[in-house]
């Protein structure tokens, strides 16, 4: 029986994630990875890792970019989200299936608007990586198993194992996307309406294998459950998990400093205080309470992640579990087993095809704490 050819990627940037990405994918054996950026020595670095075409491009140059994804089938982006809308407009153009990592709100919905026009076989899936990503699978999947639900609430967190500065944090992925998080507005159901919440706000502390932790809005870690769940649910929000005492220092940074409205200068101040780690913990979190058989009951999901060493190369846990959800995703597309054109949405894959896929293992193989609690008699 002859092996079916390799399914053409077009992997648009090579940092941390993009890195992580172009490895999974080579190594699996079923990809041809082709990866470009506009840093010549960040594709150099990528390429002594992994063996995969390289490719300068400047993702604002459209006529680069359609000569990129030409004749590639699918196009996953680990660009900084505001190149995302003019990548998918490509995308859509070229007849390729898109999927991104935006946590940021209005770049989904500019690619939802594009998807409407997507052919039969091209699909348009943003938000791929963790939150927004798999915390909306777990947490839709456990929504789904209640009759009527009550409150579902969605934590997750990527720290660093050693904290060691006053902001307890140390950056492990994109600056732009955090800054996103702590100063745009925050979508919630709250009493069965829709509201928006403000960011660093909702301040809360819980424990989690003895650690104390804090948790406080941000933005886009929702995803599209807002819109899913409706008219379904009384509360439903998203919150940012950090070590007691982060919050506050944010704060006085974005609030107090009013460096919410000078977001190039937050981005270098960060850049240039707080290191870099892959000494990292991902930590998520879902509650969920409703009724069942005429009870209220609730059920929890909570997951560690650390870091791992793989063929002598140190990856963070923030590098591997939105890395695993993106392939994850893409490796479900071509196996056919989400929808066959137009806008996904995370929800629409199941927790079990997630878990049981290849990529999506590295979250069911480190699971920390399952709890589970069903109604009486079941």
């Amino acid at each position: 029986m002859a092996k079916t050819a390799p399914h053409r990627v077009l992997l648009l940037g090579a940092g941390k994630i993009g890195r992580m990405i172009a490895k999974l994918l080579h190594e699996c054996g079923d990809y041809e990875v082709a990866v470009a950026d506009a840093d010549a020595g960040t594709l150099e670095r990528l390429a002594e890792q992994t063996p995969v075409e390289t490719i300068s491009l400047d993702a604002d140059h459209p006529q680069q970019l359609a000569a990129a994804i030409e004749g590639r089938q699918s196009v996953l982006s680990a660009l900084s989200f505001h190149h995302n809308p003019r990548v998918a407009e490509t995308a859509l153009t070229a007849g390729a299936s898109y999927f991104d990592l935006t946590e940021d709100i209005e770049t989904t919905r500019r690619v939802r608007s594009i998807a409407e026009r997507a052919a039969e076989g091209q699909i348009f899936m943003p938000q791929c990586g963790l939150a927004p990503g798999f915390i909306s699978i777990a947490a839709y999947d456990l929504a789904r198993q209640f009759e009527k639900l009550d409150t579902v609430r969605m934590r997750v967190g990527a720290l660093p194992q050693f904290p060691s500065n006053q902001l307890k944090y140390n950056l492990t992925w994109s600056t732009d996307g955090l800054i996103n998080e702590y100063c745009n507005p925050c979508e919630a159901i709250h009493e069965g309406r829709r509201v928006e919440v403000l960011p660093l706000e909702g301040l809360e502390s819980f424990s989690l294998d003895g650690v104390r932790y804090e948790a406080f809005n941000t933005s886009g870690g929702l995803g599209t459950l807002c819109e899913t769940l409706d008219g379904q649910v009384r509360e439903l929000n998203y919150r940012t998990i950090r070590y007691v005492g982060h919050r506050d220092q944010a704060a006085l940074l974005v609030n107090e400093l009013r460096l919410s409205q000078d977001r190039d200068l937050l981005k270098q101040l960060l850049e240039r205080a707080l290191p870099i780690t892959v000494q990292d913990v991902v930590i998520t979190f879902c509650v969920v309470t409703g009724w069942r058989k005429g009870q209220l009951v609730q059920i929890t999901d909570a997951r560690k992640i650390y870091q791992e060493t793989i063929d002598g190369e140190p990856w963070s846990a923030i590098q591997l579990t939105t890395a695993a959800g993106i392939c994850a995703v893409l490796d479900l597309h071509v196996a056919g087993r989400l929808p066959r054109a137009g806008f996904v949405k995370q929800e629409q894959v199941t927790l079990d095809d997630f878990l049981q896929n290849r990529f999506g293992a590295r979250y069911q193989s480190r699971v920390a704490t399952r709890f589970s609690a069903a109604a009486p008699d079941e």
